[in-house]
């Protein structure tokens, strides 16, 4: 009987409270009312607004006051702590109080003797992790040799053949002390495994080397281009380095899942986020579906954002992605591990957005950009030069993209607390909006039966053609503004100082990787080929396969070829 007075007390109480919210809520209602029909009305009369409508990057419609009432019903339990599910506010429960970010510039170019004196270089200025640009015939998996390669050779990153190549790249640079992030998606399992051999030669075991390879596929089909093999053998290989690295490699991070290239190839945010994350889903399923359990490789996976010029859109992004991608591994596939649980990304100030006109205005823009991607929490980020719109960075451009992380890390006062837009009701309601389209898109890609169908079927795509065309039209109606390519113009005297790639950096490349081949053990890199095509025909893990074949001095156009033989190449879905 006196438990039933206190639960029915205990109700009362409840009721009279949240009668007490509804009831400020609609005071705070009435007054944000009457302030718009009379001071804001009667000052837009008196003074029109620039605009019809304001909007986001991503033609969100931004209103002009956000306030309390804007906030969701939840809003403790959606926003939570830093370090603590969901996550929104942080993965670290210090975040920038303890440590900063790790400070990479993504580099590479010409030989590997040119990209080490660049890397050494920087690590010298305080750059505090390696990111490798890697040459596009690297990244397609052929030799600096192949008819493909021609006038390709080292001219958007370093070229990369052999063992003997990733040697000169990393000399006197501690693999046990520098963490590296390798661009790198099709032939990833090969150049991770020439990481490993280098490694060894310097006497660091595979469990103390730190990093990451991109070695996202999805997304080249979707935006990038440099795939190899077909859906099903491209993600064989990718679990096939999840679960070697499980047990082998335990502090790399096995996947970065790239938001970036969807973004620049013209999406919104939230399809940046959706789509990112569909990705993620799709990785996880085919992990679990190749025998592996969620928690033993999803405290590895990790994800790469863009940072646009929209700075409070980016930063709700980041957040809104944090909270999903939790609550996806908890309720979706029943992760029990924190880590598991954490989105940890890399980010990248927007290539898109730099101009070639007035280019020292980039450094701006790439301002901006670092302090959403700061502001947002992010775990590494890099930051563009100034003249990436005319070429590759001289090393004064490096330098002043790397000094803008270091004045935001130490001069701003943005590091000094944990998540200081939280709370803002504006970025809150951003950031519930990103979230709910977000959840949209994967809504609609699993109705397709997932990431690879729905990128079979061109809708992915599709709707990122139709935002990037979207935008394309704006900024030619001068609907939106970019300073120095649509307004504020100027002629300019032609750029001097820009950094060019010689011609014979093919040509020595060729003649080194000839010098390797004649001073190889030929017969034994035959074997090495012969076992790796077998083993691929079959269901064996390759990467200890991949390991044996790099170590004997295989090239990566060598390894790669053999894969084409067994697997075939993709040919692109054309979405018209």
């Amino acid at each position: 009987m006196q438990q039933s007075g206190i639960l029915k007390n205990n109700c009362f109480e409840v009721k009279k409270i949240m009668s007490s919210i509804e009831e400020l809520k609609l005071k705070v209602q009435e007054k944000f009312k009457n302030w718009e029909e009379t001071n804001y009305k009667k000052s837009t009369n008196k003074f029109p607004e620039r605009l019809k409508e304001f909007t986001t990057q991503s033609f969100t419609k931004v209103d002009p006051l956000y306030y309390q009432n804007d906030l969701a019903e939840n809003y403790n339990e959606k926003l939570g702590f830093p370090g603590e599910f969901p996550f929104t506010r942080g993965i670290q429960p210090t975040m920038y109080r303890g440590r900063f970010w790790t400070m990479r510039q993504y580099a590479g170019f010409g030989t590997a003797k040119e990209s080490n004196e660049r890397y050494r270089y920087l690590l010298g200025q305080g750059q505090s992790g390696l990111s490798v640009a890697f040459d596009l015939p690297t990244q397609i998996g052929y030799d600096s040799d192949d008819q493909m390669a021609l006038g390709e050779v080292g001219k958007v990153g370093v070229a990369i053949d052999t063992l003997a190549d990733m040697e000169i790249l990393f000399d006197q640079i501690p693999l046990d002390k520098v963490s590296t992030s390798m661009t790198i998606n099709a032939p990833a399992a090969v150049l991770l495994a020439m990481y490993i051999a280098v490694a060894e030669k310097q006497g660091v075991t595979k469990d103390k080397i730190s990093g990451t390879i991109q070695n996202d596929i999805l997304k080249e089909y979707i935006a990038r281009g440099t795939y190899i093999y077909p859906p099903k053998p491209s993600m064989r290989l990718i679990t096939n380095i999840f679960e070697y690295c499980a047990k082998e490699v335990p502090k790399w991070n096995t996947i970065s899942i790239s938001g970036y290239h969807i973004r620049e190839a013209g999406s919104t945010a939230a399809q940046e986020v959706g789509f990112t994350i569909a990705d993620g889903i799709e990785y996880a399923n085919a992990a679990i579906k190749a025998g592996l359990s969620v928690d033993d490789f999803a405290g590895q996976l990790s994800f790469f954002f863009n940072a646009h010029n929209d700075m409070f859109e980016e930063v709700a992004k980041y957040r809104a992605a944090r909270r999903l991608w939790a609550k996806i591994m908890k309720e979706r596939f029943g992760a029990k591990k924190e880590k598991s649980l954490m989105l940890r990304f890399h980010t990248q100030t927007a290539g898109s957005t730099l101009t070639a006109q007035q280019v020292d205005n980039n450094i701006i823009r790439v301002t901006i950009q670092t302090l959403a991607a700061v502001l947002g929490g992010t775990q590494s980020l890099h930051t563009n030069s100034r003249d990436e719109a005319l070429a590759l960075p001289t090393e004064d451009s490096v330098k002043i993209a790397l000094r803008t992380q270091q004045i935001v890390a130490y001069e701003s006062g943005i590091t000094n607390t944990i998540d200081p837009l939280a709370g803002s009701y504006y970025v809150e309601a951003l950031t519930d909006q990103i979230e709910k389209e977000a959840e949209e898109y994967i809504s609609r890609i699993d109705s397709l039966g997932g990431m690879i169908p729905a990128i079979e079927q061109g809708y992915v795509q599709t709707e990122i053609q139709r935002s990037a065309y979207k935008f394309n039209q704006e900024l030619e109606a001068n609907e939106r503004i970019v300073v120095s390519l649509n307004k504020f113009t100027e002629k300019e005297a032609p750029k001097g100082k820009l950094l060019r790639i010689d011609e014979k950096v093919q040509q020595e490349q060729i003649a080194f990787l000839n010098k390797v081949k004649s001073e190889r053990d030929n017969e034994a890199v035959k074997e090495k080929l012969a076992t790796l095509k077998t083993a691929a025909q079959g269901d064996d893990n390759l990467m200890p396969l991949i390991l044996d074949a790099v170590r004997a001095y295989a090239s990566v156009g060598e390894i790669s070829n053999v894969l084409r033989e067994v697997y075939g190449e993709y040919k692109e879905h054309v979405v018209i």
